[in-house]
C-alpha cells in the first residue's frame, strides 16, 4: 500500500516512543473487521482507514495515569494521526457530552445523508467524547466493578450503548430497511464503529471520573485516583482511540479539515 508524504510525515516522530511504551495493536478479534464492515461498498479508503486504525497500537497496560498527559505514548497518538491524514471530504468531528443525549442517532442520521443523499461514501465522522457520554466507552466490567450506573443515570442500569441489537444483522444491501442496519433501531456504539465511525475518549474526562469515584467510595480496591483513571483507560472498549483531552484533541481535528457538530 503506498504511504502518502503527508501521513509518512505524521507517523515517522510517532513510532520509537510508542514501541519504548509498549504499545500493542488491538487483537484481531477485538476490533471490527473488514468482513464485517457495515461501510458500503464504494468506501475504499474508508476501509483502508478502518484497517489501519484496527493495527495502530494502543497502550492498556498503565498502572498509574497522570492527570495532565504530557508524552505521545500516553495516549493513542498514532491512531490520531492517522485520523488527521485522512484526505477524503468532508469529515465531521462531533462534539459528545451527554450518554442519554441524541449524539448516536444524530451520527448514524449524518453518514445516511452523507453516504446516499450527498454521494459521499468515504465520509468519516468522529465522535470526540466527553463529560457523561464518556462512561459509555468503558465495558461493562467497569461498569459493574465501579457502580458506573451510579454516575450515568437513573436510564442506563448497564451499559446498554455497547449492546448489539437485532437491528445490525439486517441486510447492509437493503439501506432503506426500516428496522435495519442503518435505521433508528440501531443506535449503538458497536454498529457506528462497524460503519467507519471513530469514538475518542477524553483523558481529561477518565481522570474527572476516576476522582469521582474515590470521593463517593465506588472503589473496591482502594485504589488511588490515578490508579483508578488506569485502570478505566486499560477498559476502553476495543477500537476506541485515547485522547489527551477531548476539547484540546478537537481544534487538531479541525485544522486537519474536519467540520464541528455538537449534539
Amino acid at each position: 500500500m503506498t504511504i502518502s508524504t503527508d501521513r509518512r510525515r505524521a507517523l515517522q516522530t510517532l513510532g520509537v516512543g510508542l514501541a519504548a511504551a509498549g504499545a500493542v495493536p488491538l487483537s484481531s478479534a477485538a476490533a471490527a473487521k473488514a468482513d464485517d464492515s457495515l461501510a458500503v461498498p464504494g468506501a475504499k479508503r474508508l476501509r483502508e482507514l478502518m484497517a489501519r486504525l484496527e493495527k495502530a497500537p494502543r497502550r492498556r497496560d498503565f498502572k498509574t495515569v497522570p492527570m495532565i498527559l504530557d508524552h505521545a505514548d500516553q495516549w493513542d497518538a498514532e491512531a490520531i494521526a492517522e485520523l488527521k491524514v485522512y484526505k477524503p471530504r468532508p469529515k465531521q468531528a462531533w462534539d459528545c457530552t451527554d450518554i442519554g443525549g441524541p449524539w448516536l442517532n444524530l451520527m448514524r442520521n449524518a453518514l445516511n445523508a452523507q453516504i446516499w443523499s450527498f454521494g459521499h461514501p468515504d465520509f468519516l465522522a468522529v465522535a470526540v467524547v466527553h463529560g457523561s457520554a464518556n462512561l459509555a466507552l468503558y465495558d461493562q466490567a467497569m461498569w459493574d466493578k465501579y457502580g458506573i450506573a451510579k454516575l450515568a443515570g437513573d436510564k442506563f442500569p448497564k451499559n446498554a450503548l455497547i449492546v448489539e441489537v437485532a437491528a445490525g444483522s439486517g441486510d447492509p444491501k437493503n439501506y432503506e430497511d426500516e428496522a435495519g442496519a442503518f435505521s433508528p433501531h440501531d443506535n449503538s456504539i458497536p454498529a457506528l464503529m462497524r460503519r467507519g465511525v471513530f469514538f475518542l475518549s477524553c483523558h481529561n474526562a477518565i481522570w474527572e471520573q476516576s476522582s469521582k469515584l474515590h470521593a463517593k467510595g465506588q472503589n473496591p480496591d482502594k485504589l488511588s485516583v490515578d490508579q483508578i483513571a488506569a485502570e478505566l483507560t486499560n477498559h476502553l472498549l476495543p477500537g476506541v482511540v485515547l485522547t489527551p483531552g477531548a476539547v484540546g484533541t478537537m481544534p487538531e481535528l479541525q485544522e486537519a479539515g474536519f467540520h464541528y457538530a455538537k449534539n
